[in-house]
Parts: structure tokens; C-alpha cells; sequence
């Protein structure tokens, strides 16, 4: 079988320059120059700058509120991502139940998919309002006086919820796609050997499904680091205080709006340095585990 190829060397090096050329001016270029500045303190006011050494990541070690937003992250990172691809699995399987309606259904589940991260974080602020908020109003039946942005855990569990909600139709899209996509053949195999509908899912439709369960938690865990600073700026009103925050949003208020160039640079570093190693677990180590069919 004749096999395609260029007949000039220079022609696919031509044709990526494109894509190196943004990979280079968005990627690379922050990236080294986050990794120099963590190495220097640098005026806010662009003067000048003095070498530190490791002295911003030390800083940053022995930091008892950057250890606090990193147990946060944590916690944030996980409950999203349990909650967000456990309630789109369920839903899926509901969904590809539906006969009647079927379209309809699906419809209503995906539409949130179009709502950006700092929407998603408006709508939020008016579901938890302290004065008229619905679900703010509807705890205060129960004698629970939620505050968002005032309260550490109520605007956590806030926070968890909005971006919980606003990650669903992702996750459902696919595994809808994925759950269609196993034979029906299989299906009437497994209702043969098995009558019980728990025990089909669990020894054959999830196991099927592994492949893109493994492609959304990686997607889920990115998701939930990075592109929820959006909602999490609207939810906490700008004034983060003593609220809880992710990684990623303490970069952009300590360097920002603390002028601390050097710290949020160690901070953006460190960050770099701890997607770097998920993803080679994830890869190495849960990839292993995933039969592709």
C-alpha cells in the first residue's frame, strides 16, 4: 500500500509554523517568563527588580493561607468533578431510556452547555442572593441562614454547585454519545445473561464506557483548575476576603491586585509543575487501566 508523504521536507515544517507560532506566543513565552519572574522581586511599578532565589517558593511553602487555598482546590477540584460526572451518568442513562420526548429531554439537559463560566457564576449569585435568592429563601424554611461571600462554607458549597451545574451537559453529551454507541447486539446479550439491570450496567455498559470516562476526568479535573475563574470572580463579588478561592485565582489576586509579580509567578509555577505531574499519572498510571475497544 502506497503510503502518503511530502515530497519537500520543508512543506510539513511550513504548514505547523502556524500552530507553533501561537503554541509559542500563548504557551511558551508566559511560561518562561513566570519561571524567571518567580526568581526576582520585581517593583510593582515596573522600576526594577531584585534576585530572591527560591526565596518566592519558600514563601509560598511556609504560607499558611496558600496551604489553606490548596486544600481548597483540592476538595473543589474533586467534588466537582465526582459530582458533575456522577449526576451526567446518571442523566445519560436516563436519557438514552427516553422514547417519547426523546429529543425534548435531551434538549433541556444540554442548553447549559451554552452558558459561559462567568454567566454561570451571575445566575449563581442570584440563586444564593442573601435578600431574595430562591435557594437562599427556600433554606430559610429550614431555619438556615445561608450568606454567599461572607460565609466560607456556604460560598463554597456555592461555588461547587454552580460549577457542578455549569459541567453537566459536557459530561452528559459524551457519555450519551458513548452509551449509544455500544451494539445493541451487546445490550440483548447482557439481558440474556444477566436480568438484573444494576448488575448489566455495572460488569458491562461502564466498563464499555472506561474510555470516555477516562477522557472526561481528565477534562473534568482541567475544568475545575482552571476555567472556573470566571464564576468564581462573580460568585465572591471581586472581594475574595476570607472566601475560599482555587489556585489559579489566588495567581490572579496576589499579582494583580497585590502587585506581588514574583509570589503569583512561584504560584503559577508551582501550578504548572502540579498539572504536569496529574497528567503524567493519569496517563501512566489510570490510562493503563482503560481497554480501548
Amino acid at each position: 500500500m502506497k503510503r502518503a508523504g511530502f515530497d519537500k521536507p520543508g512543506l510539513p515544517v511550513l504548514l505547523l509554523l502556524p500552530q507553533l507560532a501561537i503554541i509559542g506566543l500563548f504557551f511558551y513565552w508566559p511560561a518562561a517568563y513566570a519561571i524567571q519572574s518567580s526568581f526576582f522581586l520585581e517593583d510593582p511599578f515596573g522600576f526594577g527588580s531584585t534576585f530572591v532565589g527560591f526565596a518566592n517558593y519558600a514563601g509560598l511553602m511556609n504560607s499558611a493561607q496558600y496551604i489553606k487555598v490548596a486544600g481548597f482546590t483540592l476538595i473543589f477540584t474533586v467534588a466537582v468533578t465526582f459530582l458533575s460526572l456522577s449526576i451526567a451518568l446518571l442523566l445519560a442513562v436516563k436519557a438514552d431510556k427516553v422514547i417519547r420526548g426523546a429529543r425534548t429531554y435531551r434538549t433541556l439537559l444540554m442548553w447549559v452547555y451554552a452558558v459561559a463560566p462567568p454567566v454561570a457564576g451571575f445566575l449563581g449569585v442570584m440563586v444564593f442572593y442573601q435578600n431574595n435568592g430562591p435557594m437562599t429563601e427556600l433554606l430559610a424554611l429550614f431555619g438556615y441562614d445561608f450568606r454567599l461571600g461572607v460565609n466560607y462554607s456556604d460560598t463554597a458549597v456555592a461555588m461547587v454547585a454552580v460549577a457542578t451545574w455549569n459541567q453537566i451537559p459536557v459530561n452528559f453529551i459524551f457519555l450519551l454519545s458513548g452509551l449509544q454507541s455500544i451494539p445493541q447486539s451487546v445490550k440483548e446479550a447482557a439481558m440474556i445473561d444477566n436480568r438484573s439491570g444494576s448488575r448489566r450496567f455495572w460488569d458491562i455498559t461502564f466498563p464499555l464506557l472506561a474510555p470516555t470516562a477516562f477522557f472526561l476526568l481528565v477534562i473534568n479535573i482541567t475544568y475545575s483548575l482552571f476555567d472556573t475563574f470566571g464564576m468564581i470572580d462573580a460568585l465572591v463579588k471581586g472581594e475574595p476576603g476570607n472566601n475560599p478561592m482555587t489556585l489559579v485565582y489566588k495567581v490572579y489576586v496576589d499579582g494583580f491586585r497585590g502587585n506581588d509579580l514574583g509570589g503569583s509567578s512561584a504560584q503559577s509555577v508551582v501550578l504548572m509543575i502540579l498539572v504536569l505531574l496529574l497528567t503524567v499519572f493519569q496517563f501512566r498510571f489510570l490510562d493503563r487501566r482503560i481497554h480501548y475497544t
